[in-house]
């Protein structure tokens, strides 16, 4: 393999150049050679110095101009630095060793077969030598390049003792097996079975870290169903795992709520990448299994679970370290309303309730209609069809009403301020009323969404609460 015909080789090159002068072997290892090989862009790339790693990254900080954005970690023999849409990690051959319950590694220097062994799949283990004495050398002591092209990932020493030394590899290999659609050989897979309850030495941040990768993947729902196969998942997202199951009682089932769920992301993978959308997706349903009831006339109920759902996100989002902002609320917002336009489907679909949705929605509406879309997972072809048409409806609906009314992110036309100024009030809860009757007006069409209107509706609502205006609005 030629160093000199890959893209961008000016990056390597100059990084052999700064080998050379240090008089040591450097290589670029793991994940970039892996993705060359698969034809995928990446701009992360490891280089592997048999010597000193932090030497040549101070050295080549130098050479371009950028020591000041260098960052050493001198436990851990290793320094990290950005260059030109590069990431760039430097680490010294090295090997390491493990305490029972601890993830944090014993370091020591080592050989370059020492590091390749401590690497977590074989595929990960190629690496191409880029100093002079190790020009163009392609190395794969552990047969990575058939497990490329046969799509496995295994690890290159035995399972338990690769996964032992460090747990989130598990979840590691199910992350690539979804980001690359490969499979997981069967003893590694075993291995991570049997020691899945390992995974509660390892942070949350470090878990989540890895299934938002999962959840951000081609194949999300191969990577949760994994995760759910191989025990993980009941360890650090059980409200996940407790979707599963369907009961039967006078002959009526609900469907599998995992199952759905799953099949909903898999229906949105190709619209968007949005992550924290997929995470309305996977948590759409999440309250059910709470709200599950029956009822002799209906069957089987789930009355409510979007308001419980809603509620959940906020604690599933703390537990798992997730950011509790606006992402969050997002989120939550998207869940509470998702049965919203799936409602108007089955119902006249009227101006007012169309309102109502897009003030609710605002401008996350598309998504939250991409979401309905995704929720239809019936494996009947006329009803998918049925309610893809119906939905088609409400989307044509909410354009028009959109276009009319202006309610998306909509601000009221009179404000508390001016309600006070006509009636010569301060703050009170009369000025809460008549500015709630305007938005329920407006809301349900009884006067448009325009300022001269609202006005004439304040007075006659604040006559009818015995205010009688004194000053007039400019």
């Amino acid at each position: 393999m030629n160093i000199n015909t890959l893209p961008n080789n000016s990056l390597f090159k100059l990084l052999g150049e700064t080998a050379d002068e240090l008089n040591v072997d450097a290589y670029v290892i793991g994940g970039y050679v892996r993705d060359l090989m698969l034809k995928r862009a990446s701009k992360d790339v490891d280089i592997l110095v048999v010597g000193k790693g932090i030497e040549l990254a101070k050295l080549f900080a130098k050479k371009i101009n950028n020591e000041k954005k260098l960052v050493v970690y001198k436990n851990f023999q290793t320094a990290f630095i950005r260059w030109d849409n590069w990431e760039i990690e430097f680490v010294g051959a090295r090997k390491e060793s493990y305490r029972d319950n601890s993830r944090k590694p014993v370091v020591e220097n080592g050989s370059l077969l020492d590091d390749q062994k401590r690497r977590d799949f074989t595929i990960n283990a190629l690496a191409v030598g880029l100093s002079k004495n190790v020009k163009d050398k392609f190395l794969d002591p552990f047969d990575g390049l058939s497990d490329l092209k046969t799509r496995t990932i295994r690890t290159p020493l035995e399972p338990e003792k690769t996964f032992s030394d460090d747990p989130l590899r598990m979840m590691r290999a199910i992350r690539f097996a979804a980001q690359l659609d490969f499979n997981i050989e069967e003893s590694s897979f075993n291995a991570i079975k049997k020691m899945s309850d390992r995974i509660k030495i390892v942070s949350i941040e470090r878990i989540t870290d890895e299934f938002n990768k999962i959840l951000a993947s081609n194949n999300p729902s191969k990577g949760i169903e994994l995760l759910s196969l191989s025990g993980l998942l009941n360890y650090f997202f059980k409200e996940l795992e407790d979707l599963k199951g369907v009961d039967i009682k006078d002959g009526k089932a609900h469907k599998d709520n995992f199952n759905h769920t799953l099949k909903a992301l898999e229906n949105i993978v190709d619209k968007t990448e949005n992550i924290w959308l997929r995470w309305a997706i996977l948590l759409h349903d999440i309250a059910k299994p709470q709200t599950k009831k029956w009822k002799d006339k209906t069957g089987w109920t789930f009355h409510g679970h979007e308001h419980l759902g809603a509620n959940m996100v906020g604690k599933i989002f703390q537990r798992l370290k997730l950011p509790k902002n606006e992402k969050m609320k997002y989120v939550q917002k998207l869940v509470l309303l998702h049965l919203r336009p799936i409602a108007l489907v089955t119902n006249e679909v009227t101006d007012s309730a169309i309102r109502r949705l897009l003030f609710d929605a605002g401008d996350d509406i598309d998504d939250l209609m991409m979401l309905c879309e995704a929720d239809i997972t019936s494996e009947n072809p006329k009803k998918v069809k049925k309610y893809l048409k119906n939905l088609k409806l409400v989307k044509q609906k909410l354009k028009d009403i959109e276009e009319k009314d202006r309610i998306r992110n909509w601000q009221p036309p009179v404000s508390g301020d001016d309600i006070m100024h006509v009636f010569g009030l301060s703050s009170c809860k009369e000025v809460g009323i008549i500015k709630n009757s305007i938005k329920e007006a407006i809301l349900d069409g009884v006067i448009p969404n325009q300022r001269e209107d609202a006005i004439k509706f304040m007075i006659k609502e604040g006559n009818n609460l015995g205010l009688k205006p004194v000053n007039k609005l400019k």
